[in-house]
């Protein structure tokens, strides 16, 4: 559905500073906290397009500021494998209806925050072949859904990234998958007023989001972004059953 109002532009300006604060506090979790009330307010097509975009411009910030710590060689198998299955999501998403698609992504948004949240381990992605599964299940769900990010993040863990080796790699990540998928889709259509305030409330975000990692301590801040994500792909997920 379209967006109309300054109220609406104003709710949409709120729900993009929450998750520009948390991707930029954290390295990766827009699409996470953003991507479930997008795709309730724009419906599920729209909602995902921009979230493809805003998380790909807020990782390009973050990125600015860390790309000499990014380890090229490790990110190539993600980024491949993402780039092959990107269509796929894209072709799998074109073709289900709103509450069939909105059902989809709520599931899998509460799936795989809650697999993040119990610190799962998985052998399988481990070494290069785990590479190549994370970002083959990262691009297509980033694609069909917005939400590549967990994935990546199982991938970290199993691996053994520290904190300080996940943040920066996840931005050209997050960057280089959210180019892919608007490149496969297109972008969102949104009125003028509704573009400025998301290009605010990225702007303030980063600002926001940067000010927070200096404050505020990891444990904590992840439990709850992990939380409110959670509620917003449970939400959604019920949303979209009601509507089957």
């Amino acid at each position: 559905m379209a967006i109309q109002g300054g109220d609406a532009d104003l709710l949409l300006g709120v729900v993009v500073l929450a998750g520009a604060s948390v991707q930029r506090m954290a390295g990766i979790g827009f699409a996470l906290v953003a991507a479930p009330a997008l795709a309730l307010m724009l419906g599920p097509a729209q909602g995902v397009l921009l979230a493809n975009c805003a998380a790909g411009a807020i990782s390009a910030i973050g990125l600015a500021t860390s790309w000499r710590q990014v380890r090229p060689a490790a990110m190539l198998p993600l980024i491949a494998a993402a780039a092959c299955s990107v269509p796929l999501g894209a072709w799998v998403a074109d073709r289900l209806p709103a509450p069939q698609l909105l059902a989809a992504m709520g599931a899998l948004v509460s799936v795989a925050v809650l697999l993040v949240m119990r610190g799962t381990r998985v052998a399988a992605l481990r070494g290069p072949g785990g590479a190549l599964a994370a970002g083959a299940a990262s691009g297509f769900m980033n694609a069909s859904a917005g939400v590549g990010g967990p994935a990546i993040s199982l991938y970290a863990l199993n691996a053994g990234w520290t904190v300080r080796e996940f943040v920066p790699n996840a931005q050209l990540y997050g960057l280089l998958v959210n180019l892919l998928s608007i490149a496969v889709k297109g972008g969102p259509r949104l009125a003028g007023p509704a573009w400025l305030a998301v290009l605010a409330a990225l702007v303030a975000g980063a600002v926001i989001g940067r000010a927070l990692a200096e404050r505020v301590p990891e444990t904590p801040a992840r439990r709850f972004v992990l939380l409110l994500a959670l509620a917003g792909g449970v939400t959604t997920l019920l949303k979209g059953l009601s509507g089957l």
